[in-house]
């Protein structure tokens, strides 16, 4: 149920009240007995709970990337079953660069 903030025109009495949505306004202060009660224009309140949410969460593997091992070469030229069933993660090759423009064709000399 929201909580709605009434404030008395009359007096200034100010109240919040816990009210179904459904329910019709107060309109008597409870401090003066007007019936200048105006329920009043608020910011709504919320509360969070929990750890909260990332960015990485619902993505593949975690969210970070692993960084390609570097481990020593072994004695017997990297043919061990280790070496043979790992794999690694190669680094992204850089983009190429742009090509040098043409060069302009030469004029003619005329006799």
């Amino acid at each position: 149920m929201p909580i709605y903030a009434y404030k008395c025109s009359a007096c200034g009495f100010a109240k919040d009240a816990l009210q179904k949505m459904s329910d019709a306004p107060l309109t008597v202060c409870p401090a003066c007995g007007a019936s200048a009660f105006e329920k009043q224009v608020t910011a709504a309140g919320f509360q969070l709970k929990g750890s909260g949410w990332y960015v990485t969460d619902f993505r593949e593997g975690g969210g970070k990337k692993s960084e390609p091992s570097t481990a020593p070469a072994s004695s017997d030229g990297g043919k061990s079953a280790e070496s043979s069933s790992s794999t690694t993660v190669a680094a992204p090759s850089p983009a190429p660069a742009p090509a040098a423009p043409a060069p302009a064709p030469a004029a003619a000399s005329g006799d």
